[in-house]
């Protein structure tokens, strides 16, 4: 196994350093970013990748899924990334809308993506039905990151955020549809919320990088919502969820102390006049 760390003096992660990483047994640490300020943050720490979900729809513009955010939106949210991003690899989500059923669209899309924000690779949820997507995606020369188990953008299909392949056929098409992904070209997939021996199982049976949330500690990397991690937004707490910080109450408590500054005329002071 690699000692921890031992690719953080990487000047920039691409998908041959993830593919490194698996092989080396050194975990891969990925997370969300929708603006420039958090992600020039997250790069400076060595983050190993960053994507640019299309959680953005509920956490940024609050809305209840991630089905209304449009491909112009996530562009606005991936070019700001990229600009703040030096080292990590950046993989921007295609929305919902901008894929399925048509592989000229979804190459369109992606081509857009590429173009526009400079991304590194883009991420499309599902297995056997987008392949003809994947495909089309791949022929053009752009990486493209899978995503399993649960897929939000599919939550009218499950009707419930519940864990998903916990049924003997509906694991074994998740397993099928990891290979298939695999064996068109994809570089790395996510699994989200499975039973952890999936998770273990996948990732044991497949060459790429397998990077989960809520799928166990047997895949070869994890992934969280930032603002969800840091205690921004506190409507989600899944059991996968770790919250690392409580940053909605420190936010609340500068705010309310800038507000009776400015109320009890504290605020500017002799100092902080010209």
């Amino acid at each position: 196994m690699a000692t921890s760390g031992s690719f953080r003096n990487v000047i920039k992660v691409t998908t041959h350093v993830l593919q490194e990483m698996k092989l080396k047994g050194e975990k891969i640490a990925m997370l969300t970013a929708y603006d420039y300020s958090f992600a020039r943050i997250l790069d400076s720490t060595g983050i190993d990748v960053i994507l640019v979900g299309d959680s953005a729809s509920n956490v940024m513009a609050g809305h209840s899924s991630t089905l209304p955010i449009t491909l112009n939106e996530m562009i606005y949210h991936g070019s700001s990334v990229v600009r703040a991003v030096k080292r990590a690899l950046v993989v921007v989500d295609l929305p919902f809308g901008t894929y399925q059923g048509n592989s000229k669209e979804a190459l369109n899309s992606a081509i857009r993506i590429m173009k526009e924000c400079g991304a590194d690779a883009v991420k499309l949820e599902g297995g056997k039905e987008i392949l003809e997507s994947v495909d089309r995606i791949l022929s053009a020369g752009i990486p493209v990151m899978g995503h399993l188990g649960l897929t939000p953008q599919s939550i009218h299909k499950f009707g419930t955020y519940v864990v998903r392949a916990t049924q003997p056929d509906e694991a074994a098409k998740l397993v099928e549809d990891a290979h298939l992904l695999e064996n068109a070209g994809c570089f790395a997939i996510v699994l989200e919320k499975i039973p952890a021996r999936l998770g273990g199982q996948v990732t044991s049976e497949l060459r790429i990088p397998i990077i989960g949330i809520g799928a166990g500690s047997d895949v070869d990397g994890q992934v969280l919502v930032l603002h969800d991690m840091l205690g921004i937004t506190l409507e989600f707490s899944p059991r996968f969820l770790r919250r690392y910080h409580t940053l909605s109450e420190e936010i609340r408590g500068s705010v309310t102390s800038y507000i009776n500054d400015v109320k009890n005329l504290d605020f500017p002071n002799e100092k902080e006049q010209y």
